[in-house]
């Protein structure tokens, strides 16, 4: 191998850019010796050479980029205080899991065994060079200003005191959102601190940067209020130091508008808060145990916004909703620090963030009916997948407007992608059904409305414009859900069985007659039948009273399958129906059929449900390459379960040769590439990414995505119903809310494309009649 080539492979290996992230990811082989000749010894000296030449070269092709150093000194641990760098390494590791969890951000925890600054300073300055960030934690006042002072000065990179600015952060966001709920402004407020430490003075700084007034604070420490004649105040305390002559918090307290609690455990008293102005804002924040109870609060000031640091009430200021994401654009985009601009674009992403739609896994994950912006819900939750992609480019941005990033981003919609990818929750393909369906949203009936999943999945179809939904089931039901649920929306709602709707269902019942008089139906068992909801909803869409149908949430398959066939029928020229599922997987989307309909289809079944099976693949925008599965590998099993795929395959590349389509095949062949090449190079997939797998039978498939959706956890969209004559698609049972507003995309977006081929139909008799 020449040197030149070497060099290649070896750098191959170290880097693989993407825009907007640095990502180190080992793309040979490493288990030999010769591979691991290319990850280190002598394949390692080119990059080495490399970043010699410009150290620039580190973030190419080492971790560097994403990697933070979480560094304490255990001076201040919790509310343990000064336990020591030993005793602090837990909470150290701790911290290192958050930044990955949320961020996808490596960290490596240094517990420094010094209290003096200028050894922590040295110290820090000497291990820099491996880092992309740093972030100090734990680090008691006034040490961790002057600590946090230099290295910002003295350091090329990020370097964030999170104990000080992730609490200030936070608790600006939610603050900002409390006065606007109460209607209050924050230049007009009275704040009370309680606590000087680094926290509290970092938190009062940001507020004054967002408007509040230096008069309108008074801040407290354990010897009472904070005020200019006191003798020998630190800098800090002296720069919010009060020229009220006041001594107490009680006496602060009065009348103030605003109470910030950085302190310790139940110092505010129900007396303190009824003194309090009208609609106080109150953030006890003090761990384990706040300064005053929630409920003792709340019970005490029915007017109070409350928040604490607790996740068992409303509004936990946690600062796990900030550093993650702050650092992750501050890495991304390599800014040589962390600056006001970034931490106050970070507070406005926050705060309007939780002004949005709160998704329904955040509802599930925290035991919620429905979060909605108000008393209760001014700050995002921490297991809002949202945050990823909303924070972190509004601190690149500020980042870039501030001229502090070495490396801008310029497709930002890219970059917003590849966030979501960091955390496997890369939902491309689901952003693109919702914004298909959303450019021209149908009619869509709920045949089980008066389930709340069902309804929930309606609402949030609705709140986005994704569908209008039409509501089907006991309107009593419905209108109790709806109440709980606060889905005030004007939407239609039809009870099948009540005595409003016996014109519409005497109207249904004689077509249905009509159709099927001949076998064996009577005018009136049809009456009778149009009583029944799916029977309802189906002649609902057959008549043009709806453009779309969604069931089978409550009911077994069959039972749902059996009407639709009844009353809507196959689509023109499809000869069987067929549904597939998508399978959001760790190597991408996969599609699987058929999951739901056919048991033990024939070659020609098969190479029917392939024909649709791809249209429905492009119809999410993907170019469908597919695997026909089977136990053998071209012809390597006689069996007729075999030779039935192989005929398949047969039959498609005659009828479709423009189809990647090979076969018979066994799973790990078609999903292994580097398999499929060495031993079968003659297969049409050799050098194709397999994203679409045709199972010989029902069984294989319904098993195969389960085992897929329970074991990995992988998201399902489906079944797909595939064949129809109308956009009807049938859940499986317990579906839940997500995957019901996932299928009702696909069922507006079927609506959109079966309209659009009978206009063009429309519009081809026109031309051919006027000719």
């Amino acid at each position: 191998m020449s040197k030149q080539s070497k060099r290649r492979e070896a750098l191959v290996y170290h880097a693989k850019p993407t825009p907007g992230k640095i990502q180190v990811v080992p793309t040979k082989k490493y288990a030999t010796q010769r591979d691991l000749s290319l990850a280190y010894s002598p394949g390692v000296a080119e990059p080495c050479l490399e970043i010699e030449k410009d150290k620039n070269n580190v973030y190419k092709y080492t971790a560097k980029g994403n990697l933070v150093a979480v560094i304490s000194n255990g001076t201040a641990v919790l509310g343990l205080g000064n336990i020591g760098p030993e005793a602090s390494k837990p909470v150290m590791e701790g911290k290192g899991l958050l930044f990955k969890i949320f961020a996808d951000i490596d960290v490596f925890d240094i517990e420094v065994n010094t209290e003096n600054v200028e050894e922590f300073v040295q110290t820090v300055k000497m291990i820099a060079p491996t880092f992309g960030g740093i972030n100090l934690e734990d680090i008691k006042a006034p040490e961790a200003f002057e600590i946090e002072r230099r290295l910002k000065a003295e350091l090329d990179i990020p370097v964030m005191h999170d104990d000080q600015h992730g609490t200030a952060i936070i608790s600006a966001a939610a603050l900002l959102n409390a006065l606007e709920i109460s209607n209050k402004k924050i230049e007009d407020v009275k704040i009370v601190i309680s606590g000087a430490g680094a926290a509290a003075i970092s938190c009062t700084r940001l507020y004054q940067a967002f408007g509040a007034k230096r008069d309108n604070i008074v801040m407290t420490d354990s010897k009472g209020v904070i005020r200019d004649d006191r003798e020998g105040l630190t800098p800090e305390k002296t720069e919010f130091a009060t020229h009220r002559k006041i001594d107490t918090l009680e006496e602060a307290m009065n009348n103030a508008d605003v109470f910030i609690g950085l302190s310790t455990a139940n110092i505010v008293t129900p007396e303190m808060l009824k003194s309090m102005a009208k609609n106080p804002i109150v953030f006890a924040m003090a761990n384990p145990d706040p300064e005053i109870e929630y409920q003792l609060a709340i019970d005490t000031r029915k007017d109070i916004i409350m928040a604490t640091g607790r996740s068992d009430h409303p509004n936990q200021v946690n600062n796990v909703l900030g550093f993650p994401f702050i650092f992750r654009g501050a890495l991304d985009v390599r800014a040589t620090k962390i600056n006001e601009e970034m931490k106050m674009a970070a507070v406005k992403a926050l705060a309007n963030l939780a002004k949005e739609p709160v998704p329904e896994q955040v509802n599930i994950a925290y035991g919620e009916t429905r979060l909605t912006y108000g008393k209760d819900y001014i700050i995002p939750k921490p297991f809002d997948p949202r945050l990823i992609a909303e924070v972190p480019p509004a601190v690149a941005k500020a980042a870039m407007e501030s001229g502090v990033a070495k490396e801008p981003i310029e497709d930002w919609e890219k970059y917003k992608e590849t966030l979501l990818e960091r955390l496997g929750s890369d939902n491309k393909i689901v952003r693109l059904l919702t914004n298909r369906a959303k450019m021209n949203p149908k009619r869509v009936v709920y045949a089980e409305a008066d389930h709340l999943d069902v309804l929930k999945a309606a609402q949030i179809a609705h709140d986005e414009g994704i569908a209008i939904p039409i509501l089907l089931g006991r309107r009593e039901t419905i209108l109790q859900l709806m109440e709980e649920i606060e889905f005030e929306a004007d939407v239609q709602i039809i009870d099948p069985k009540s005595d409003e709707e016996e014109a519409r269902k005497n109207k249904y019942a004689k077509v249905y007659w009509e159709q099927r008089k001949r076998k064996g139906v009577t005018l009136y068992s049809a009456q009778k039948i149009m009583r029944e909801r799916n029977y309802f909803a189906a002649m609902m869409v057959n008549e043009g009273d709806a453009d779309a149908l969604i069931s089978g949430f409550s009911r077994s398959y069959p039972s749902v399958v059996k009407p639709m066939l009844e009353l809507i029928g196959l689509a023109k020229n499809a000869t069987r129906i067929a549904t597939t599922n998508l399978m959001m997987t760790q190597r991408g989307p996969m599609f699987l059929s058929d999951t739901s309909i056919n048991i033990d289809p024939t070659a020609e079944d098969l190479a029917k449900i392939a024909q649709m099976t791809a249209r429905t693949v492009r119809m999410f925008g993907l170019e469908p390459v597919m695997a026909m599965i089977s136990f053998s590998n071209f012809g390597s099993s006689p069996s007729p379960r075999t030779t039935k795929v192989r005929d398949a395959v047969k039959l498609l590349h005659e009828s479709n040769p423009d189809l990647i389509v090979d076969g018979e095949l066994q799973t790990d062949f078609a999903l292994n590439s580097e398999m499929l090449e060495e031993m079968f190079p003659f297969s049409k997939l050799v050098g194709k990414k397999v994203n679409t797998l045709i199972f010989p039978s029902l069984d294989s498939a319904n098993i195969t995505y389960k085992l897929l959706k329970e074991l990995n956890k992988s998201e399902s969209i489906g079944p797909i119903m595939m064949g129809m004559r109308k956009p009807v698609h049938i859940l499986q049972l317990d579906a839940s809310v997500d995957e019901i507003v996932n299928m009702t995309a696909i069922a507006v977006i079927d609506a959109q494309q079966k309209e659009r081929k009978e206009l063009e139909l429309k519009a081809s008799l026109e031309n051919v009649s006027a000719s």
